[in-house]
């Protein structure tokens, strides 16, 4: 897909794997460093994505109207700069809570932001008809990370301290900059409003009018954001499950999540093939259920081996189905949105996920602590089976095209 493409899944490589290997960083600073406590580390999770994703909700109509690349680079270069002041500020004892939670509302961001941008960037990079194949590419690079980065970052930290890993995650964004200025080529400078003219409130919000008034984007935004979240709920819950009554240890706890990985790459390379066999519609609505089918089986998890075989099986099937659906849905976005919109479309979709995760972790902290931990995994899993009835019951951008 050319020069420029191989650049930017360099740079997107990078820094995925800096971000896996410093994968649950900041609560293991602010419990080892800081001597902070379970409701501080829930806020520091919860703000981190709550209050960045509000801040960022300005930033979308910004982005639209500007170029691309040196909007990324920009971002990168904020994230490193945020990122590299933790352990600048651990090396000289002046490390605080506060500021752990200010560079994490902004580190979060200026990803939404990043986002953004890079989503109208690849559009506008590489032909219709490559879109799947490079968010397949973009699909099994994120699960490669996240197989490697978690043991490899846990590994660092053991060795060489709990602010190692974030400052290896700063060091991957300042590379992933350097990536994205060696793309070369020019980038057409996109129409801006008249000169005077101010963002209107109505603007910030315009991104979610456009996927809530399409037929094909709306079941599509709805069903994904709330499934993203119920899976992300239980993660807490079941790491507190593994580590504490169950007694796995961390490296058992670690290996559980990294295996399953392996179904990240191999539905990441069946997404195009099944496309081309079936149907983006037919694949979307298939991996769509079965994604939600296994998260169930956590609430049953044992002690020792069966129990660590259970978990990876569960992932196994899971992250396998989610790599088939989110190359295929982060395509078929991309073309429906069109070139004046994008930015925003994929800032209102990302704020989003990140908003309705913080308050559905936030519901089910509460909801494990009024029960439990295996109570608030089952109840979630019970609730991700019902949510297939959001998916589009058919192809509707099809018959609007023959319509139109």
């Amino acid at each position: 897909m050319g020069r420029a493409f191989g650049w930017l899944w360099a740079a997107y490589a990078v820094s995925s794997l800096g971000t896996w290997l410093a994968f649950n960083a900041f609560p293991l600073v602010a419990i080892l460093a800081l001597d902070a406590g379970p409701a501080q580390v829930s806020a520091l999770a919860a703000a981190g994505l709550a209050v960045g994703a509000v801040v960022a909700v300005p930033l979308g109509p910004w982005v639209e109207f500007r170029r691309k690349r040196p909007v990324m680079i920009a971002m990168d270069l904020v994230r490193f700069a945020l990122l590299i002041s933790v352990p600048v500020a651990f090396a000289l004892d002046l490390l605080s809570f506060v500021q752990l939670l200010v560079v994490s509302v902004l580190v979060a961001a200026a990803d939404i932001t990043f986002t953004s941008a890079s989503g109208a960037c690849l559009k506008a990079l590489v032909p219709k008809e490559d879109l799947l194949a490079a968010n397949g590419r973009f699909e099994a690079t994120m699960w490669t990370a996240t197989m490697l980065g978690p043991p490899l970052g846990g590994a660092a930290v053991g060795l060489f301290g709990p602010v190692t890993t974030i400052a290896a995650d700063a060091v991957s964004y300042l590379l992933s900059a350097a990536g994205i200025r060696a793309m070369g080529g020019t980038e057409t400078r996109p129409p801006r409003p008249a000169p005077g003219t101010r963002l209107k409130a109505g603007d910030l919000f315009d991104g979610w009018r456009f996927i809530l008034a399409d037929p094909a984007l709306r079941p599509l935004f709805l069903n994904t954001v709330l499934v993203n979240a119920l899976i992300m709920v239980a993660m807490p819950l079941l790491t507190v499950l593994m580590l504490g009554p169950l007694h796995f240890t961390p490296w058992q706890f670690s290996l559980a999540f990294a295996v399953p990985c392996i179904g990240g790459l191999i539905g990441s390379r069946l997404a195009r093939r099944l496309v081309v066999r079936r149907g983006r519609h037919r694949v979307l609505i298939i991996a769509g259920v079965l994604r939600v089918c296994w998260p169930i089986g956590l609430a049953f998890i044992g002690p020792g081996l069966p129990g660590l075989l259970l978990v990876m099986a569960v992932e196994f099937a899971l992250i396998t189905c989610c790599a088939v659906y989110n190359p295929v849905l982060a395509a078929y976005r991309l073309e429906l949105a069109p070139p004046d919109r994008v930015a925003r479309t994929l800032s209102a979709w990302s704020v989003s996920g990140k908003l309705t995760t913080a308050a559905l972790t936030a519901l089910w902290g509460l909801l494990a602590a009024v029960t439990s931990p295996r109570t608030a995994i089952a109840v979630a899993g019970v609730l991700l089976l019902a949510t297939p009835l959001l998916l589009p019951r058919s192809d509707r951008s099809r018959s609007l095209i023959a319509a139109g």
